[in-house]
């Protein structure tokens, strides 16, 4: 049992890695990462009085999936945050193996947290309950224990409850998986928070023409978009298909209609969210402004953690920078809130820069920086962006986008992830100390992802086989993220 696992241990093990973490070249400038240890899923995204609030998946004690606790920062802005002490700690019978993922809702004035509760006996079985957990002032948490059993016909793959309100009744989605080991999202139904009601099956496999579609559906969350019901969700055990589901386990969405006397949903095929290798478990919240913002897991189950550099100072994975989704044309855009352009500073733009075989494009840049650049005129051309270790491709020829990064474990070995694309318009780049997210088009697709570069590598080099014609901009990224 963990439940010795105290807020004092924390501290001192925060303290403790100090030293550690502030000789760490790689810490990140502007996003989310722990002080200590590991850090995954973004759990309880919500704005309750006056501030957004993220909670995650954290083990302080370690670079491994351990002991989890939830971790907990909050923000005016959505961009300067603050670590608050630890939310909830993995110290009851219900909880003792892990307080695992789960959501936030604001009712009555007061923060109504839930989780999974993960119990393992001496033989490794498990066990799961989603408890719940309540705040009057978004710090201090009390729990009220267990208040959904795993149904019948389920395994105890049963988890990561996202609680929202439709149709005048609450509503939750949680992740499953099935006796036969198919996975789900299945729905619960209360009329006061407390007491729930199993609702059944919203969709998986065996359902809207699923069939072979993963063994297990973790993180769901589901909302209503422009004139589309989404469904994000992350199916674990589907296989690599051409540039398609290259991680280890998927995340994306569903779009659709849902019926809401029935709930039944009527939706179309998976779409990946994130092309990049370190994307997962997304969570989205509603803020007061009524935008519908998402924040990912920068990172993904099948990195050992000892690959990361970082692991060597004591910390391991971060957070994306929040993101604003539309729905548009059919497609599910993501794009960094407006809030985030505060940190932009030193710009340097190039008008109508010309790239050929004589002409190249080079930028100085710092440890931390953002670059956007539109495509004015690309026919029959391929566009080369090397940023360190890395590389930006797009061929226009055979329509198709490429990131390329360093191994973490052969620093000799390149890796790729590739995407169709049919025209390029436009790329944001969004570069920290340790990672990049990318934006195509608005943010029709993203690529996001952990690199680990030299570090007196300092300059973007644009080169192009053919010609190409772009408006190139550049800012250094203000550090807001204290070591």
């Amino acid at each position: 049992m963990n439940n010795n696992v105290t807020k004092d241990m924390v501290c001192k093990q925060m303290e403790k890695n100090q030293p550690l973490i502030a000789r760490d070249r790689y810490r990140l400038h502007y996003h989310l990462m722990p002080s200590v240890g590991l850090l995954n899923d973004p759990n309880g995204f919500v704005f309750f009085k006056g501030k957004y609030h993220i909670f995650y998946q954290w083990n302080p004690f370690a670079v491994e999936h351990g002991v989890k606790c939830w971790g907990h920062s909050i923000s005016k802005d959505l961009i300067h945050w603050q670590e608050v002490p630890v939310a909830l700690l993995p110290d009851q019978w219900y909880d003792q193996n892990g307080c695992y993922s789960g959501s936030a809702v604001v009712y009555q004035n007061r923060l109504y947290v839930f989780y999974t509760g993960n119990v393992r006996d001496n033989e490794g079985n498990r066990q799961s309950y989603q408890c719940l957990a309540i705040s009057n002032d978004g710090i201090h948490f009390e729990k009220k224990g267990p208040i959904i059993q795993v149904p019948d016909g389920y395994t105890a793959h049963f988890r990561d409850p996202k609680v929202f309100y439709m149709n005048e009744s609450w509503w939750m989605v949680l992740g499953a998986q099935t006796e036969a080991k198919n996975g789900e999202v299945v729905l619960c139904r209360s009329a006061d928070l407390w007491n729930w009601t199993f609702a059944g099956t919203l969709t998986g496999n065996g359902h809207q023409g699923l069939d072979h579609f993963g063994y297990m559906w973790e993180c769901p969350d589901l909302f209503r978009l422009g004139n589309k019901d989404i469904l994000l969700v992350c199916p674990q055990g589907i296989p690599a298909q051409g540039f398609q589901y290259q991680n280890i386990y998927q995340s994306g969405y569903f779009a659709g209609e849902i019926e809401k006397k029935t709930m039944s949903f009527e939706h179309d095929a998976f779409v990946e969210l994130d092309r990049g290798f370190d994307f997962y478990a997304p969570q989205t919240m509603q803020d007061q402004e009524g935008r519908r913002i998402l924040i990912g897991w920068m990172g993904n189950a099948e990195e050992g953690s000892s690959q990361l550099p970082t692991a060597n100072n004591g910390w391991v994975h971060a957070l994306t920078v929040p993101r604003q989704l539309d729905w548009k044309n059919g497609t599910l855009l993501q794009y960094p809130v407006e809030e985030f352009q505060q940190l932009l500073e030193n710009e340097v733009r190039f008008n109508e820069a010309v790239l050929n075989a004589q002409q190249l494009l080079s930028l100085c840049v710092d440890k931390a920086f953002a670059v956007y650049l539109t495509v004015e005129d690309m026919k029959q051309s391929c566009l080369n962006i090397q940023i360190a270790g890395s590389q930006i491709i797009y061929d226009s020829l055979l329509k198709v986008f490429t990131f390329k990064r360093k191994s973490f474990t052969s620093y000799q070995t390149m890796e790729s992830r590739h995407c169709k694309l049919d025209t390029l318009s436009d790329i944001l780049i969004l570069k920290d100390t340790s990672s990049i997210e990318i934006f195509l088009n608005q943010g029709e697709e993203v690529f996001t992802s952990r690199v680990f570069d030299d570090e007196n590598e300092e300059n973007v080099l644009f080169t192009a086989d053919g010609e190409i014609k772009l408006d190139v901009k550049k800012w250094d990224v203000r550090r807001v993220m204290d070591i």
